[in-house]
């Protein structure tokens, strides 16, 4: 399968600490982890200025898009990211993404310069600006984030989310990743993802312990914290700039 193109099911589940000790117990054999293991996601999702994506987005409509700039962790200019255009359809999410530099993909979003030549996927994310008109960095999310890859499934992965953080400044992922929490403490964002169904034993597990499928967006978390008022964590401690 090529790398920045993926077609599957990502199912979510809020679990607390002791669902995720007994899961990570019930995976072994079974899971491994994968190639990032241990790592810190960065993301800066853009909008227009009065937010039709997110906003159409929470109206569970049958087809949604977003786009974001993705990174393992604060990057400097010249380092290299992900810029993905992601959507859903029926419950199948659809996600396709170009690696470029954090400075390139900055200007291009911003309207200041053209996209160099990135094939198929880079056409489609240009098409998506264009017909989106004028696009801003909109919010920053970040999390810390544990994944595993099937031992006998490879393309099917599991990963747990936690201190999942948000703000609406510093956007940019060559900042440091602090915001406001959005779980309460002890709990986890869990995803499963697969281009085929749940295996027996993974199934079997959830049921036992009672975990039911939720819908959950970081970026729409984010934004009804923002109608509500709400602040981030840098917004609050008045401008202190804090890892």
């Amino acid at each position: 399968m090529n790398s920045n193109i993926f077609e599957r099911h990502e199912l979510k589940y809020l679990i607390d600490s002791g669902q995720r000790r007994r899961l990570e117990n019930a995976m072994r054999g079974q899971m491994q982890p994968d190639v990032y293991g241990e790592s810190t996601i960065c993301s800066v999702y853009f909008d227009t200025a009065d937010f039709r994506l997110i906003r159409r987005s929470l109206e569970k409509p049958v087809y949604k898009e977003k786009l974001r700039l993705r990174s393992y962790g604060p990057v400097t200019a010249d380092q290299k990211v992900f810029l993905e255009l992601k959507k859903k359809y029926k419950g199948i999410v659809y996600k396709r993404r170009i690696l470029l530099e954090e400075q390139e993909a900055m200007q291009f979003l911003l309207g200041r310069a053209e996209m160099k030549e990135h094939g198929q996927i880079g056409r489609e994310i240009a098409y998506f600006t264009r017909f989106y008109g004028e696009l801003k960095p909109a919010v920053f999310i970040c999390c810390d984030r544990t994944a595993f890859a099937g031992t006998q499934q490879p393309d099917l992965r599991i990963t747990f989310d936690k201190n999942i953080r948000w703000r609406t400044d510093h956007l940019r992922l060559t900042a440091s990743p602090f915001g406001r929490q959005i779980l309460p403490a002890g709990y986890s964002l869990m995803e499963i993802k697969t281009p085929a169904a749940i295996p027996l034993w993974l199934t079997s597990f959830l049921t036992k312990e009672h975990i039911m499928q939720t819908s959950f967006s970081k970026y729409g978390r984010a934004y009804q914290s923002m109608l509500r008022g709400e602040k981030s964590d840098e917004q609050r401690i008045g401008g202190v700039f804090c890892a």
